[in-house]
């Protein structure tokens, strides 16, 4: 068994879908107790998106190892005080729900607080707790759209969607993540716990980083696809290559980019057309005409060049079948029983990885009975809740 560094902490996990979900994985592949909480008549949605036609939930199979599941209904009195009790010997508490709704349960920082001054609370949300948006709905779109990093996603002639969630999992999970574990680190000090409050939006901004820190010094604004990192130069672009495949040529310094051009037998060139601004137009056009003349087999010797940063712009079904991401275990495969082989993606963390996968993702309140009568509830008890539709 390789080393678990949160073995011995207790996460009670309120949230559904994918940002809150996703980061109690991160926990629990790091040792982590985590119980996933659900609706008893009303799962989380993963269960049922994306299915494949034999019924397998890929989503929520990836997002949910290494936890138990149990069923509340949050709406009852009985169950708020389950979760009182499920509290006292928890550390963490994660919620996903709209700023409020944990209050009106009773369940909200400000209560819970006075109760377990130990515990760590995290709410992740859209807009956080307070401010003039903390109310309004939103997704992954909207919360890039008002922190402005859709603004400079895309071409200069439109914003473009980027096809995957960077708020809901940079400015999501991976903060709560990192919130967390800064607050077990401070209550080892301090003996208190602490309302990590995640904006999905506010976390965004960090994204923006390169460009505010530009825009402090310049007051220039930046443009969508006119930038250093967006299109501007010509030697960190993307260029067609036949096939209709696309190659990503990311070299931003000058060695890296005449190694590039040596890799090629070009590397002359710089002799009469410098790399300067006023030739970005020109080696724009030049680079077009070599990669669209060549195919993925004539570029491998410089795919494997180490300093020539020619990238392929590999697809899905690529990733997923690279022996040396599989080798790492960062793509790997697991047998359950009822679905077969499931793919999931190993722990970003190197020191746990292939000893992630301890437990299969748990069934729809599969372990209600088993946490229930840990608390000391009677079988006879928890058939009580059935009938009340408290489990």
């Amino acid at each position: 068994m390789s080393y678990l560094p949160l073995k011995g902490v207790k996460v009670l996990d309120l949230s559904l879908l994918l940002p809150g979900p996703l980061c109690s994985m991160y926990l629990a592949d790091l040792g982590a107790e985590v119980i996933k909480v659900e609706n008893p008549r009303a799962a989380d949605g993963t269960r049922y998106m994306f299915k494949s036609e034999s019924g397998v939930p890929g989503l929520y199979l990836m997002l949910n190892r290494n936890k138990k599941a149990i069923t509340l209904n949050l709406k009852k009195k009985e169950s708020v005080d389950i979760i009182h009790k499920l509290l006292e010997d928890s550390d963490i508490l994660l919620e996903g729900f709209r700023p409020g709704a944990m209050d009106e349960m009773g369940l909200g920082y400000d209560e819970l607080n006075k109760k377990f001054p130990k515990l760590i609370y995290c709410g992740i949300s859209g807009y956080g707790r307070e401010g003039v948006h903390k109310d309004y709905a939103g997704h992954d779109g909207n919360y890039l759209a008002l922190s402005g990093i859709l603004e400079l996603s895309g071409s200069i002639d439109s914003p473009n969607l980027p096809g995957f969630q960077l708020a809901d999992i940079g400015g999501g999970s991976l903060t709560a993540l990192s919130g967390i574990l800064a607050a077990l680190y401070g209550r080892e000090k301090t003996g208190k716990g602490v309302c990590v409050d995640v904006s999905m939006m506010e976390s965004s901004l960090q994204f923006l980083s390169l460009y505010i820190g530009i825009y402090a010094s310049t007051k220039k604004i930046p443009q969508r696809g006119n930038e250093l990192l967006s299109g501007k130069l010509p030697n960190y672009s993307v260029y067609k290559i036949k096939g209709n495949r696309f190659v990503l040529l990311g070299a931003l310094e000058e060695r890296f980019f005449r190694s590039f051009l040596r890799a090629i037998s070009k590397e002359k060139l710089l002799e009469f057309i410098p790399l300067a601004e006023e030739n970005f137009s020109n080696w724009k056009k030049l680079l077009e005409d070599y990669f669209l003349d060549k195919t993925i087999e004539d570029l491998e010797p410089i795919f494997t060049n180490s300093d020539a940063c020619l990238t392929l712009i590999r697809n899905l079904e690529e990733v997923i079948n690279d022996p040396e991401l599989q080798r790492k275990g960062l793509i790997f495969y697991k047998d359950h029983p009822e679905y077969g082989s499931l793919l999931q993606l190993g722990s970003p963390f190197s020191y746990i990885r292939k000893n992630e996968y301890r437990s299969h993702p748990p069934s729809h309140g599969e372990h209600t009975n088993e946490v229930l009568q840990s608390l000391g509830y009677t079988v006879e008890e928890l058939e009580v809740f059935k009938q009340k539709r408290i489990i």
